[in-house]
């Protein structure tokens, strides 16, 4: 399926998860607008990456594994404005991470990861890989963000609100800390549902996260203020 933002364009069709509100909210709300390089993990059809090259002056590194998900993204960067700033590496993240040149090297680190650990399984493979961690564990991915972040760096993610107890339990034995959390609610009286996640270096005594909220939906269906102020640089009606 194709969509059309205001400054770039998104074909997905060969990518296994389609375009949706999370990865939208993300890389609206990532802090990332000073940084000069940012990496893209599990990048898919590039959206996390494009809506980065739009904030920011950074060159962005997006890593995706499947090669039908490679190519989409490639074709997607080729139609920006941004291409000489967009570089697509073909790999898992844990093979990118053990080259010497991207030690440290990535001021902000993006990241919609797979995150059902168990369950059933989309039938397609391209979409099961991209919800499911058997092809980038928890471990895996705090892993590869210890080594490409930079020393004073940070790492931008969202995982539903079901998957934070055990996220948690793979970061309290990482080399990382949460700094800030804004949990998702969908609809105005309901219980969040998504958690936006900051997380850098332990370098410092731990401190309790920054803590807020973001509500997506008034009770009638309209997006909330907060959000319209997210999504305005990028979707075409507001």
């Amino acid at each position: 399926m194709a969509f059309t933002f205001k400054q770039f364009h998104i074909d997905d069709m060969n990518c296994g998860m389609a375009v949706g509100t999370d990865s939208v909210v993300l890389g609206a709300w990532a802090q990332l607008t000073t940084a000069k390089t940012v990496l893209d993990i599990g990048a898919g059809s590039g959206l996390l990456s494009l809506m980065a090259a739009q904030r920011s002056q950074a060159h962005i590194t997006a890593v995706e594994l499947d090669a039908s998900a490679a190519h989409a993204c490639q074709h997607n960067f080729g139609n920006s404005p941004w291409v000489n700033r967009l570089t697509l590496v073909n790999s898992s993240i844990q093979d990118f991470c053990q080259k010497i040149e991207y030690k440290g090297e990535f001021e902000h680190i993006i990241c919609n990861p797979p995150y059902f650990e168990q369950g059933t399984q989309a039938i397609q493979s391209q979409r099961a890989m991209a919800r499911h961690t058997d092809s980038l564990s928890f471990t895996a991915l705090l892993d590869a963000i210890h080594v490409c972040l930079a020393a004073q760096g940070n790492a931008s993610l969202i995982l539903p609100m079901q998957s934070m107890a055990r996220f948690n339990d793979c970061l309290a034995h990482s080399q990382l800390c949460l700094i800030e959390i804004t949990e998702l609610i969908s609809v105005v009286g309901k219980s969040a549902n998504r958690v936006l996640c900051v997380l850098a270096h332990k370098t410092q005594p731990q401190m309790t996260p920054k803590s807020s909220d973001i509500i997506i939906r008034e009770l009638s269906g309209q997006y909330t203020q907060t959000m319209v102020q997210l999504i305005q640089d990028f979707y075409l009606k507001y």
